[in-house]
């Protein structure tokens, strides 16, 4: 049963008049009674007979009216999903983000796609350097706030913005009473470090800023994540270097000094499938891009 004749078949219904819906059809009556008479063989019952004021429904017909007019309105609505989904302003969109962007990023970002993107549903979900990789492959989040970037040949990066580095002390640290930390200060103390880069450890932005420096810190501690990392830096494990975002939501007990003569910095990128199709993508980057200026 087709959409066009159940069409046909309301316009009878609604005008009593084989005569008049053909009109309001713009169709001529002989193949709209065909079609009518195609339904009613396909359904094996009369939807009509004919009365005193017209074309009266059956049992048979009433039951079909209530049903094909829901058909109707129902395909019309998903013809409008369709186009409002295609256009970006419907959908769902996944949002993954590391935890080290969450304080700084979300409260700027989820206010500017409830503006920009009304009427899609939003979702959010936390990414570790582990797993961010594996959840957009896997089309669990359609987008990633990372830090950062990705290197994988699946995936796209756009990148959004930058963050400074930072040393992370603990309070008590001689080093916390100076107002920039010479990068000769880190020698041979024990770093508490993130895991490196999926493709190629030793491109590592961090590793990259000890080795122009020619400083060793031996690992401590390699941490999922940045609070894990503040944690152990709290306990008195290690020092930790870690974007300036890091200071917001950090324990107490921490202290942020700059490195002195060290301009390093790290990219925020957002990353998703390569061969997603969401127009979604493209005003998320726009909304995150807006968030990081107002960092």
């Amino acid at each position: 049963m087709d959409l066009r004749r159940l069409r046909y078949f309301v316009a009878v219904a609604e005008t009593r008049s084989v005569g008049k819906a053909a009109e309001r059809l713009r169709m001529a009556q002989p193949p709209l009674s065909v079609q009518i008479r195609k339904l009613e063989a396909e359904i094996g019952a009369p939807l009509f007979r004919r009365g005193t004021r017209g074309m009266d429904l059956t049992e048979a017909g009433q039951a079909l009216l209530a049903r094909a007019s829901e058909a109707l309105a129902l395909a019309v609505d998903g013809a409008e999903a369709a186009r409002a989904v295609a256009a970006g302003k419907r959908g769902r969109l996944s949002v993954g983000y590391m935890f080290v962007l969450a304080n700084a990023m979300l409260p700027r970002l989820i206010p500017e796609l409830r503006r920009s993107v009304p009427g899609v549903d939003l979702d959010f979900a936390e990414l570790s350097a582990s797993t961010r990789e594996a959840r957009l492959l896997d089309r669990s989040v359609t987008v990633a706030l990372c830090m950062p970037a990705i290197n994988h040949p699946e995936i796209q990066v756009a990148r959004i913005g930058a963050q400074p580095f930072m040393l992370a002390v603990p309070i008590r640290s001689p080093l916390a009473r100076l107002g920039a930390v010479p990068m000769a200060r880190l020698q041979g103390r024990p770093l508490i470090a993130l895991p490196p880069p999926e493709q190629d450890p030793a491109s590592s932005a961090v590793a990259a800023l000890l080795r122009r420096h020619q400083i060793v810190m031996p690992i401590a501690s390699r941490v999922e994540t940045v609070h894990s990392a503040m944690s152990l830096v709290l306990a008195g494990e290690g020092l930790a270097i870690v974007p300036a975002c890091a200071q917001l939501g950090a324990p107490r007990g921490i202290v942020f000094r700059p490195l002195r003569d060290a301009a390093d910095s790290i990219d925020i990128a957002v990353c998703w499938r390569r061969d997603s199709q969401s127009p979604l993508i493209s005003r998320f980057i726009k909304c995150a891009e807006k968030a990081v200026a107002r960092m």
